[in-house]
This record gives C-alpha cells, sequence and structure tokens, in this order.
C-alpha cells in the first residue's frame, strides 16, 4: 500500500492561525465618509511578513541568535525551509551549544525532503540538551518517511511517553502500522489520533483510504464525508468518498467524485487510475490513453494499467507508443511469452511504416556451409599380379 506521508512542518503548522489585520476607522458621522469593505486579498499577514518584518531588528542585532531562531521557524511555517537553514545556520556560527537551532536545522532539512541531513541534526540537538516530545516525533516522522518503520515506531513511541495525547504521534504510529500491512492496528491508532484531534482532515483521509483498502466502505463514507465538510478543496477525500461507492456498487457515481477529485487536485493518481479502468470496460481508448498514462507518471506499478495503456495506443493506431509500453512491459515480466510476441511483432509493423530512408538495413544471418560429402579412397596404384 502505498502512503503519502505528510511531513510533520505541514501537519503542525496547518493548525497555526493566520492573523488578519483590522482597519479601524476614524470617528467620522456617517454623512461624512461612506462605509466601505476592507478587501482582505490586499491585506498581508502570515508567518511569511512576520518573518519579513524582523529583518530590521536583525540588521540592528546581527548576533541575536533568538531574532534569528524566531525568523527561521516563522520562515519554516510559510514554506521557506532553504530561507529557515540559512538562518539557522547564521545563527550556529554565533552559538553553536544551543540544542534548540539543531532541532530547527532538522526540521528545515525534513521540509527539503534530506532525511539523513535531518536526522543528524537531530542527534545534534538531543546531545546538546533538546529534550522536547517534538524531538522524537520528528526523528520517527523522519525514519517513517524513510521506511524504516522499526526506528519510526521506537520514536513516536517514545514521543508517547512525554506527551500521552500527542494526536500527531498517534497519526504517524498509524501509517506505521498501515505500510507494515497491520491494517487492523493502524486504523486503531488512526481513531485515537482522531479522537484527540477531531478537525484533522488528513486524519480523516487515512482512515478513509484504509477502510476501502480493507473493504469496509460503510465507515469508509463517514470518514469521507466528514472530511470533506471540513476541507472543500480535497481531491484525496473526494477519491475516497467515491471509492466507497464504486465498492457498494454505485460506479456511475464513483465516477463523478473521481473527476471531481482531479478537478481539485491532479496528483491524485488513483482516480486516474479508476476513470482508465472504467473506460477500459467501456470500450473509450482516448481515455484510456487520457488517464492511465498519467496515472502511470506517479506510480508504474499500478496494476494491469500498462497493458491497458499498450492496447489503447495499438487500437488507434499510435504505434510507436504502444511498442515503447509494451517493451516495458517485456522489462517487467522477463520470459512473458505473451509480450515478447507483441514487442516482436509491433517492431515489424513500426518498421514497415518507415519511409525507405529511415529503414533500417535488412538483417542477414550467416549460414554453415553444407558439409561436403567424405571423398572416397583413391583406386591402389599397384599393378595387379595374375
Amino acid at each position: 500500500m502505498n502512503h503519502a506521508f505528510l511531513p510533520l512542518g505541514l501537519f503542525m503548522t496547518r493548525r497555526l492561525p493566520f492573523f488578519l489585520v483590522l482597519l479601524a476607522a476614524c470617528q467620522a458621522e456617517p454623512n461624512e465618509r461612506p462605509d466601505t469593505l476592507v478587501n482582505l486579498a490586499t491585506v498581508q499577514s502570515g508567518p511569511r511578513v512576520q518573518a519579513d518584518e524582523l529583518n530590521g531588528a536583525i540588521v540592528r542585532e546581527p548576533k541575536n541568535t533568538a531574532l534569528l531562531a524566531r525568523r527561521a521557524t516563522l520562515r519554516l511555517a510559510a514554506g521557506q525551509p532553504r530561507a529557515a537553514l540559512q538562518d539557522v545556520a547564521t545563527a550556529l556560527e554565533i552559538d553553536d551549544t544551543d540544542g534548540r537551532l539543531y532541532f530547527l536545522q532538522a526540521r528545515a532539512y525534513r521540509a527539503l525532503g534530506q532525511l539523513p541531513e535531518a536526522l543528524a541534526a537531530a542527534r545534534q540537538a538531543a546531545e546538546h540538551g533538546y529534550s522536547g516530545p517534538e524531538l522524537p516525533l520528528l526523528v520517527g516522522e523522519t525514519h517513517l518517511a524513510g521506511r524504516n518503520y522499526s526506528a519510526a515506531l521506537d520514536n513516536l513511541d517514545r514521543t508517547l511517553r512525554l506527551d500521552p495525547d500527542q494526536p500527531s504521534a498517534l497519526f504517524y504510529k498509524g501509517l506505521a502500522y498501515a505500510a507494515t500491512a497491520d491494517t487492523s492496528t493502524a486504523v486503531q491508532y488512526l481513531q485515537d489520533a482522531l479522537a484527540r484531534d477531531p478537525r484533522e482532515p488528513e486524519i480523516l483521509h487515512q482512515l478513509a483510504f484504509l477502510l476501502n483498502a480493507w473493504r469496509v466502505p460503510g465507515d469508509a463514507a463517514r470518514y469521507a464525508a466528514l472530511g470533506m465538510k471540513l476541507d472543500t478543496t480535497s481531491g484525496l477525500l473526494r477519491y475516497d468518498y467515491g471509492r466507497q461507492l464504486e465498492l457498494q456498487g454505485r460506479p456511475d457515481s464513483a465516477l463523478w467524485y473521481y473527476r471531481r477529485a482531479l478537478a481539485l487536485d491532479t496528483t491524485v493518481y488513483r482516480a486516474d487510475y479508476r476513470l482508465g479502468l472504467a473506460a477500459a470496460k467501456a470500450r473509450s481508448p482516448l481515455a484510456v490513453i487520457e488517464h492511465l498514462r498519467r496515472a502511470l507518471r506517479r506510480n508504474p506499478h499500478l496494476p494491469q494499467a500498462r497493458a491497458l495503456l499498450a492496447e489503447a495506443l495499438e487500437t488507434q493506431n499510435r504505434l510507436p507508443e504502444a511498442l515503447a509500453q509494451y517493451r516495458q512491459l517485456v522489462a517487467e515480466n522477463p520470459g512473458n511469452a505473451h509480450w515478447t510476441f507483441k514487442v516482436w511483432k509491433l517492431n515489424g509493423r513500426v518498421q514497415g511504416q518507415l519511409p525507405d530512408s529511415l529503414r533500417p538495413a535488412p538483417r542477414y544471418y550467416y549460414r554453415r556451409p553444407p558439409r561436403p560429402a567424405p571423398i572416397s579412397p583413391l583406386p591402389s596404384l599397384r599393378p595387379s599380379t595374375g
């Protein structure tokens, strides 16, 4: 089962509020100045603006590591991990004994997907006295992203010993057990996480996804429906809801939700995959090509997808493209006689479509000449006695 792990920084910072600046009008009579609405699109706020507001203070106090750490934290919340990493590096040049700075460095490396560097910085944070529950939580999630599930569970357990009600630790434990195919335990941990954070759409998505995979569509529908109310822009939750409809025998309604999922988020490749399978059943090769080609770019190992795509391309006489897919099938299934024959047959048709100037010269194979008959012995030259 392929899970997209939500990085710790994103999981945590989605709870950070975005403060709006309210513009107070001066005391004025209604007949002096009409009421106007503030254009909220022009009101600047949020972590990025707050980080920029610290620039002047840091210029005045360039050796103040607290200000640098504050700006790095805000830049992480604003989705600027490289800028945050620069602030941390500057602060560490001033004071390389502050464990909090190493923890911020680990968070920045994790946000950049540099897992070994994140773990190394986390070890430095621990060695320099940083001992909050968020440190083993970060280490556990990083090991989870690196598919080191035993190390992930060890660190997440350490987090829960420090903070038993930490929903993020329960969430990541659920993902770790799901990745090891222990679905029942995974669902239990995800439900525990939801009990502590009932308005987190990502937990609802993972519960719905797992329950659909476990063939419990009724429960999956409940979680997906609640998630869609909380996050009206989630393509994943639309896919989850469509999948439970398909499992309950309502394919037309499911297809509507799959299309809606892709309209919201084109990276939901499972929706493309399901639409491609449905198009193959309906004998619509153009739709098969559109959806399965996009799905295979995101996950090249979807069952039957490449074979259906190759056959659809062949029916549309797009022979070079079909040949490339058949060759990939041969590479993925060495020794398969059917795909090997398809490659041989289609290769001849592709060569036949080329103009004479581009057609490769025919191959002539060496044939061993027939073996000559043995030479009969010469008659004797000795005169006969008689």
